[in-house]
């Protein structure tokens, strides 16, 4: 028996897990630990407290669940409390809790806004093993005292820095307040900011820290890329490079819940399969777009960074920044929702020359190789985009449905007009429009980039001098030599950038608010 576990289910057998855990981990088709995984699975299984730093993407929801499934008790009473920051995150939590102890019996209920409290009451009665619940909600049942007897053993707070970035650490201070200080807690964050570390101090007892570092995390099935674009092109651009890439699933990040809804109307009506995703829809309709995107009813889920934290949807195949993300965390965030599960995933972050230097940044802190590429020009894209239609047509499985309407046709239509009306079906739905030619191409790329590394040496020259840089050293991209080239591309490139996010007259070139 122990020789069929270790077959089956490889590395997780070493934690000695029961198996019934270790046959839901086989169903759910792990095979070997994360490095998170790895480190903190056996802490927990140990009873001590835990702070772990790792990003999205490492598999820390499995990290702290197994150890959890492992240990339960069913004494009917609630013995482990998982906290999130989202009504999404908690929901995709519940699922993976649920998939992992399908064989022990677990029972877990979600608590989140917009569902109606009655309802969870009578959920609770049921005498649930693990409660996962959004801050805001859990804190509304324990002030009317709807928990009863509420003294969970394990209490796990996950994506700690985003419910600081959502104002919720009050409530967490004050969720702690009704709970036993008899208990193991585990704390995940992908950051450690001050008020998180102190947070940290005052609900936990001598933790174990563990740390997977940024180079452990460095996901290297994902191919970063982007593109210097003129500040209007934006939009042509991203449809440009959905157009090329033609991605089985994409997510494309922006920053605004407004422009969102805009750019996700304008893909519907390009006829791109597009759903919205922002924290003003209501729950029925977040929902709603997530199921259409797992269920691929959509393959584009236009989305903000607070909506879309910790969702877990496999196959996405393309993360598209329509706008550089405001920190590097947020960055290793987004991109970490493709290439998973050993899955190849590209990420492309669209940038104007003004925001080279936040690109770079970015570039510094997660250690990633973030390559400079050029947008196809339109009859690149569509020789592309034929390439692959006449590819898939090919391999494409003949049905009996098909030769029985073949059979039909055949003798009162010539082949040549019927494959030709066919393909012109098919063209007309997968039609590419837009200009030509979108944001800098070879040579002003390789212009821009000699300016950044002069740039660059001029700085370090001047620093060494001076011991500090002067204003010139400061211009970036808008100098003397960045006025020669092709008109409407470096010479203007500039000034373009400085225009709205979408439009000029919406968005300013400002630093928004995080929303």
């Amino acid at each position: 028996m122990e020789k069929m576990k270790k077959k089956v289910n490889n590395g997780f057998v070493e934690f000695g897990l029961k198996s019934k855990v270790l046959k839901g981990i086989d169903e759910v088709g792990f095979k070997e630990p994360s490095p998170i995984q790895r480190e903190v699975i056996p802490v927990i299984l140990d009873g001590l407290d835990v702070i772990a730093q790792a990003q999205t993407g490492t598999g820390k929801t499995a990290a702290f669940a197994l150890p959890l499934i492992n240990e339960l008790k069913h004494n009917g009473s609630i013995e482990v409390l998982i906290v999130a920051p989202t009504r999404e995150l908690v929901m995709q939590i519940s699922d993976e809790v649920f998939k992992l102890g399908k064989y022990n019996k677990v029972r877990t209920v979600s608590l989140f806004g917009g569902q109606p409290i009655r309802r969870q009451i009578e959920l609770l009665e049921k005498n649930p093993q693990i409660v996962i619940a959004t801050p805001g909600r859990l804190l509304d049942h324990l002030r009317n005292g709807r928990l009863g007897d509420f003294d969970p053993r394990v209490v796990v707070l996950d994506e700690s820095d985003e419910m600081l970035d959502m104002g919720f650490l009050d409530d967490i201070e004050e969720i702690f307040t009704y709970l036993s200080s008899q208990r193991q807690t585990l704390l995940f964050s992908a950051t450690m900011p001050t008020p998180i570390k102190h947070l940290a101090q005052k609900i936990l007892h001598n933790p174990k820290l563990i740390k997977v570092t940024p180079s452990d995390t460095t996901n290297q099935d994902i191919s970063q890329r982007y593109y210097i674009i003129n500040e209007q092109e934006r939009e042509d651009a991203i449809m440009r490079l959905i157009d090329s890439e033609m991605p089985s699933k994409a997510m494309i990040f922006m920053r605004m819940k407004k422009e969102v809804d805009l750019l996700c109307e304008r893909l519907v009506n390009r006829g791109y399969k597009a759903g919205a995703l922002h924290g003003d829809m209501e729950q029925r309709e977040r929902q709603k777009s997530i199921r259409a995107f797992k269920d691929s009813s959509i393959n584009i889920l236009v989305a903000t960074d607070i909506a879309a934290r910790g969702l877990d949807i496999s196959g996405v195949s393309h993360v598209f920044n329509f706008h550089i993300p405001l920190n590097p965390e947020s960055y290793v965030h987004r991109i970490g929702r493709t290439g998973r599960a050993g899955k190849k995933g590209i990420a492309i972050t669209l940038a104007t020359p003004l925001e080279f230097k936040e690109l770079r940044r970015i570039k510094e802190n997660t250690k990633a190789k973030i390559e400079l590429y050029e947008i196809p020009n339109l009859q690149d894209a569509i020789d592309k985009k034929d390439s692959s239609l006449l590819e898939s047509i090919l391999k494409h499985e003949i049905t009996d449905e098909a030769l029985r309407l073949y059979e039909q046709i055949r003798a009162n239509a010539d082949m040549t007009q019927l494959v030709c009306k066919l393909l012109s079906m098919v063209l007309k739905e997968n039609r590419i429009i837009g200009p030509n030619k979108i944001g800098l191409d070879k040579e002003d790329l390789n212009r821009f980039q000699k300016q950044l590394q002069s740039q660059e040496v001029r700085k370090k020259s001047r620093k060494g001098a001076n011991g500090r840089f002067d204003n010139q050293g400061k211009r970036g991209y808008k100098n003397k030599e960045s006025t020669r080239g092709r008109a409407g591309a470096s010479k203007n490139v500039a000034k373009n950038s400085q225009k709205g996010a979408l439009s000029s007259k919406r968005v300013k070139q400002t630093r928004p608010k995080r929303r």
